[in-house]
């Protein structure tokens, strides 16, 4: 048996000396130690939240010792074995390598999985801190930088296994500048060395983030580990106005002198000689009394372990005046290597009134015990008082139905009822395998003295960083003692990236769970409609489906209503003519005389106008909808199993329907700018790496543009980043595609809710889907509903949104505008734009031909030298939309786009508008796919003789992407000679090179050509080369900026080369991309050099190989780079030299 004292609101006299800081030694150094302060992190693991360690010739001598201290401190299967920077891509082999002040990551083996280091920087919420939820605790302000800072706080700070050596710091501007700044000014007010922080129950607080937002006090220490002890924070926080979770005033007076003489205790804890019955764990006891309670006081010693097998221990604890005790609670922390308890009884002495209390236990404290708790509540008897029941509480957690509302993180409850409160508990075993899943229940049992009538809970989880959160839906507890529930609404994000950012949440009970029932079934109808509502506005067509009968409700010219009819019957059409909230008219798309009615009960046709016509729609939070009478409010829309119409009050609801699922027609029309929703308020978005996700905010970022391909096939365009579209290629799904077949996708109506699905027309059966967490990939059409798209129309196709007609009256306002259209001078300005290496852009040609008719018009495509046997499709742009892709084919079977070949072709294009360019392309699916359009411009100049061409000066001025120009080459004759100066340019104007934007280039004499066919044709090769750029096959090894080479040859050098692009899909990860150049008079090469203008998001660029080959002499150079060229690897260089190496001669050294 031992005794020990302990304390928590009242200071005690140490009675040994462990935990004292030693006097410091001056100690004479003839050289001075440099030492680094490095932060060492988790591989994979951003909440782990990295450990500091100082590094010095003294520490660690040697790499190996290193290693093996970081195995202590970083939990990994088979310790520290890799230490890397935190790219993963560069190894630490030796201690030198290590920089001062840089941050690295810890692994098992080689390969190191990268980690946010924000992330990973933040401290764990206060969940895991063992202090008691208080009804303040989470009024305190958590400021996340020092900016935020609105007052001054003052935050108790202990000296580490000193309770006596405790000072208020007040965290002021100056002190928090930085966490060093902190630790430094901690060092001065408590005059020892400060180099790390604790909290109260031994962890550690990391950053001066973590210092803001810890619950109220912390612990300083130097470099030796944690100690233990009763910190008393009443003495520091009472003059604060920072009351424990009582709200009860203290009486005035002599109150802390009292509450010491009155709140001493004795208390006897017994462990249970059953085997493995002690901890290593650090226990706590909580006393809590009538008129508060005490904080968690940690029953520790100084003369050998505590609480082993069979021991009995005994402490004396100072609590104040927490009234009459009528319960306690006793736990641990779980910590240390064996941290099982089986206690087997309690006894409690109040040293001052003589009372005595036993209690016995005989529990498990255990996460593998039992029911897994590791803290208990147990009643006080006391006489003349009711002793409160042992109750568990039954705890059924609702997670939301929004992509990604799931959470992997730790969910901790503190429940507050009128007799105290459960304390901050883990909400762990759930009847469910996985708990807390998307759209899923859990349910839980939490054992506590009863708490009376519950009034509010406090609920949050530790999961850090943005898309790491949880959508909370809401929280019903069972009381079994008196059989009542209270329920407790949220709704709402807890995610630092969504919402308000917060992580805990307090909610308060619904009193009545019959009208909270109501309220939440409103909530969801309201929702409903905010995302079902568009469908309703004016001048729209819908046709109504029943689920019942399988049909589409039909308004036929008698008047007769029924719900058989098929998708496609003419009179299951109907127009929204008046529309004012909820209430709207919906005519007869076809008989114009007559609405949809409901008369004295009965669904019937009526003419449009009357009262009877006015339909109410209410929306279920199944996406269905009700059409009930405005004039009538309980009349209803209603048919019986067999469609016909039917009266609810003769027969009942028995096989009876009024939900419908209403679908807009011309809804994916071409140049229709859509929304794709996942859930009534997320939407599929594009990504700024070209991703896809499911979670993304209704909102502009979210918007596709659909081209039409042909009936029931279309392809989606980012409106945000023009020229990217969603695609399923290759086993992913993302929004990187280009336009081609990869993008093309059918679309399948879900006939059951008024969702789509996207198939892909060139990988039957693979639809777009989306994970739990929201992430788009390629999946199996089933009916979980991963494959559901919800689409909302921001914007028609075209001017007549009514489906499959339009009125007289509107076709006749759509050819008067057609015929001003033709009246409209053209505009004289060039522009195009490179989309891909198998697309072109080029100005149309203006002509005063007549057109076929009001939509047909003649294409004409002359082919150049080369031929091509692939699929080519046009693009026509106009000021007002878009018509396209259109396909370049015949039904007959002659052979299309020979060399030197003129092809006809007649094509429907609408509604676009004044034409300002084209776009024209193939989808390279023949053996000999290359194709040249080969247009050439003749103009006249006239000036006085200039003798031999020197050189010619282009300039291209454009005002925005869709005007730049690419000049093969210029030709210069003079009239009455055979012969023409040559001018090679092969490039975009405008260009950029070395970050400057250039509008004009000069192009030297490159060759003299005379007028004989043979000899043109063998002039125009010479010094023709093939380049070829290998991209490496790294997730992120392609690049966005600007690529340039430079050859340099024994006469000159050649440069720069403008290859390309990465923002035109070229330089992508594990691509090649060919290139032709001309290299004549350069002599022999014997290097070069490559690299980039580091423009575009990302710029870095991993290049594998060049290739150069002589087109003429088949001479061919490989050298290989295998190296990033970017500012942020390597050496920093974004660009690289290397030689040429023959066989026949030394190459040049790099140096």
């Amino acid at each position: 048996m031992s005794e020990t004292p302990s304390s928590s609101f009242s200071m005690i006299h140490p009675t040994s000396s462990e935990g004292q800081v030693p006097s410091l030694r001056h100690l004479s150094v003839t050289h001075p130690v440099v030492a680094k302060r490095i932060s060492f992190y988790k591989s994979g693991d951003p909440q782990f939240g990295g450990v500091s360690v100082v590094v010095n010739p003294r520490s660690f001598k040697t790499f190996d010792a290193l290693l093996d201290s970081l195995s202590r401190k970083v939990p990994l299967p088979f310790g520290v074995r890799n230490v890397s920077t935190p790219g993963g891509r560069h190894g630490i082999t030796c201690l030198e390598q290590l920089e001062d002040g840089q941050s690295y990551l810890c692994s098992h083996s080689r390969r190191v999985q990268p980690v946010d280091l924000d992330k990973a920087r933040r401290r764990p919420r206060p969940w895991h801190s063992s202090l008691a939820l208080s009804a303040h605790a989470h009024r305190l302000p958590a400021a996340a930088a020092p900016g935020m800072l609105r007052a001054l706080r003052r935050l108790p700070v202990f000296r580490n296994g000193d309770p006596g050596a405790g000072c208020v710091v007040l965290l002021s501007r100056r002190v928090t500048q930085s966490f060093e700044a902190f630790l430094q000014h901690l060092a001065e007010v408590m005059r020892c060395r400060v180099t790390r922080l604790y909290s109260t129950d031994g962890r550690k607080v990391p950053s001066l983030q973590a210092v803001i937002a810890s619950p109220g006090v912390v612990v300083a220490a130097g470099r030796e580990p944690f100690k233990p002890g009763n910190y008393d924070i009443q003495k520091y926080l009472l003059p604060a106005r920072l009351p424990g979770i009582s709200r009860r005033v203290y009486p005035k007076g002599n109150t802390r002198s009292e509450s010491k003489k009155s709140g001493n205790w004795k208390v006897s804890i017994t462990t249970s000689d059953l085997p493995n019955a002690g901890t290593s764990s650090q226990v706590y006891i909580i006393l809590y009394g009538q008129r508060r309670s005490s904080a968690p006081i940690y029953l520790y010693g100084t003369d050998g372990a505590r609480f082993q097998d069979g021991h009995e221990d005994i402490f004396t604890i100072t609590v104040g005046d927490i009234g009459t005790l009528f319960k306690i609670r006793i736990g641990h922390t779980n910590s240390g290597i064996s941290p099982s308890w089986h206690c087997k009884q309690i006894q409690l002495w109040d040293m001052n009134s003589g009372k005595k209390f036993y209690i016995p236990v005989q529990r498990w404290l255990a996460r593998d015990q039992e029911d897994g708790e590791i803290c208990r509540e147990f009643p006080v008897l006391n006489k003349g008082q009711p002793t409160l029941p042992v109750t568990v509480y039954e705890v059924h957690v609702a997670t939301g139905e929004l992509w990604n509302a799931g959470t992997v993180a730790n969910v901790y409850i503190s429940i507050y009822g009128k007799k105290g409160d459960t304390g901050s508990r883990q909400l762990f075993r759930s009847k469910s395998s996985i708990s807390f899943l998307r759209g899923q229940t859990d349910t839980f049992f939490l054992e506590a003295v009863h708490l009376g009538d519950l009034y509010k809970i406090v609920i949050g989880h530790d999961g850090l960083g943005p898309g790491n959160g949880w959508f909370l839906d809401d929280v019903v507890i069972s009381d079994p003692t008196t059989n009542h529930e209270y329920v407790f609404f949220c709704h709402r994000w807890l995610d630092q990236g969504e919402d308000d950012g917060k992580i805990v949440r307090e909610l308060y009970a619904r009193d009545n769970n019959i009208i909270s029932a109501r309220q939440k079934l409103e909530r969801n109808r309201k929702e409903t409609w905010a995302a079902e509502s568009w469908k309703f506005m004016k001048g729209n067509t819908l046709q109504f489906y029943n689920k019942l009968t399988g049909g589409f409700v039909r308004l036929h010219p008698d008047g007769i209503v029924d719900a058989v009819g098929e998708k496609t019957d003419k009179y299951g059409l109907f127009d929204v003519i008046f529309n004012k909230g909820n209430i709207c008219i919906f005519q007869s798309h076809e008989i114009r005389h007559l609405s949809l009615a409901v008369n004295n009960g009965f669904v019937t046709g009526m003419a449009s106008g009357g009262a009877s016509t006015e339909l109410r729609v209410r929306y279920q939070p199944n996406r269905c909808a009700l059409l009930e009478s405005a004039q009538v409010p309980g009349h209803t829309v209603i048919f019986d199993s067999h469609g016909k119409i039917a009266d609810e009050s003769s027969t009942g609801y028995a096989g009876l329907s009024k939900e419908f699922v209403v679908f807009v027609k011309g809804v994916f029309l071409n140049s229709a700018v859509v929304l794709l929703a996942t859930s009534l308020c997320q939407a599929l978005c594009l990504q700024p790496d070209g991703s896809c996700t499911g979670v993304g905010n209704q909102s502009e970022k979210s918007y596709w543009k659909v081209h039409k391909i042909s009936a029931g096939i279309c392809m989606f365009e980012s409106v945000k980043n023009a020229r990217m579209y969603l695609r399923i290629k290759d086993g992913h799904c993302d929004g990187t595609g280009t336009g081609d077949i990869d993008c093309h996708f059918k679309i399948k109506k879900n006939l059951e809710n008024a969702s789509i699905s996207l198939e892909s027309t060139k990988s039957p059966g693979l639809f777009v889907g989306l994970q739990s967490d929201g992430q788009v990939k390629p999946v199996i059409y089933t009916k979980n509903g991963n494959a559901f798209f919800y689409p909302q129309v921001i914007k028609f196709g075209r001017e007549n949104p009514m489906g499959m007609s339009a009125t007289p009256s509107q076709e006749e306002e759509k050819i008067q505008e057609s015929k001003h259209q033709q009246e409209i001078p053209p505009e004289s300005e060039a522009r195009g734009s490179s989309l891909s290496s198998t697309a072109k852009e080029v100005r149309p040609s203006r002509s005063n031909e007549t057109l076929l008719s009001e939509d047909e018009w003649k294409v004409l495509v002359l082919t150049g030298n080369t031929g091509t046997r692939a699929n080519a499709t046009l693009w026509v742009y106009g000021d007002e939309g878009v018509t396209g892709p259109i396909s370049l084919s015949k039904d007959s079977s002659e052979q299309l786009f020979l060399p030197r070949q003129e092809d006809e072709f007649q094509v429907e294009i609408r509604n676009i508008g004044e034409i300002y360019k084209i776009r024209i392309g193939h989808d390279a699916t023949s053996e000999q796919p290359e194709w040249n359009l080969q247009k050439t411009d003749t103009f006249q100049i006239e000036a006085v003789p200039l003798g031999k061409l020197q050189k010619v000066l282009l300039r291209c001025e454009a005002s925005d992407k869709s005007q730049d120009w690419y000049c093969e080459k210029v030709i210069v004759r003079e009239p009455g000679t055979a012969s023409q100066s040559i001018f090679s340019c092969e490039r975009w104007l405008p260009f950029m090179s070395q970050g400057i934007i250039h509008s004009e280039i000069e192009l030297y004499f490159q060759e003299m050509q005379i007028n004989h066919q043979p000899k043109i044709q063998e002039e125009a090769n010479e010094g023709d080369w093939k380049v070829t750029v290998v991209t490496g096959d790294l997730e992120n090894a392609g690049t966005t900026a600007t690529v340039s080479l430079y050859v340099y040859g024994e006469a000159r050098c050649s440069g720069p080369i403008i290859l390309g692009s990465g923002k035109h899909q070229l330089f992508n990860p594990n691509s090649a991309d060919m290139f032709k150049i001309n290299l004549k008079d350069i002599g022999e090469i014997y290097k070069i050099r490559i690299g980039h203008d580091n423009s575009g998001k990302d710029p870095r660029w991993y290049l594998e190989e060049i290739q150069l080959e002589n087109i003429d002499t088949c001479e061919l150079f490989c050298p290989t780079v295998d190296s990033w060229i970017a500012e942020n690897e390597n050496d920093g260089d974004t660009w690289k030299e290397m030689p040429i190496v023959r066989t026949n001669k030394a190459s040049l050294p790099s140096i």
